[in-house]
């Protein structure tokens, strides 16, 4: 499975009602880092499958949703449970970390 792209239309049905822990990654497509970290999240969404869902979030275009979770840094990982953000990464991180971070 890959990862999902939200905006603001559709970010509440698929990151804060998801039945399933949610990544959201906070990126930007002139980000370099952002490149770096995108396929390493593609083998995070296929190896979590059904357990984490992934989401992406495009900063320039959903705006608001970076004003509320105060992104300042891209990439920035949010972990969500339940509707609620409980983990933060900031920056580029390798795989094993990223999979550290959603047990």
């Amino acid at each position: 499975m890959k990862e999902i792209n939200a905006s603001e239309a559709n970010f509440q049905q698929e990151v804060l009602d998801s039945p399933v822990p949610v990544l959201v990654d906070f990126w930007a497509a002139w980000c370099g880092p952002c490149s770096i970290v995108a396929p390493i999240l593609d083998a995070v969404a296929l190896e979590m499958a059904g357990k984490v869902k992934v989401v992406k979030v495009n900063v320039d275009e959903n705006n608001a949703l970076a004003i509320k979770y105060a992104i300042q840094a891209i990439p920035t990982l949010l972990l969500f449970k339940n509707g609620e953000v409980v983990k933060t990464l900031v920056g580029v991180h390798q795989k094993a970390e990223i999979l550290q971070l959603l047990q």
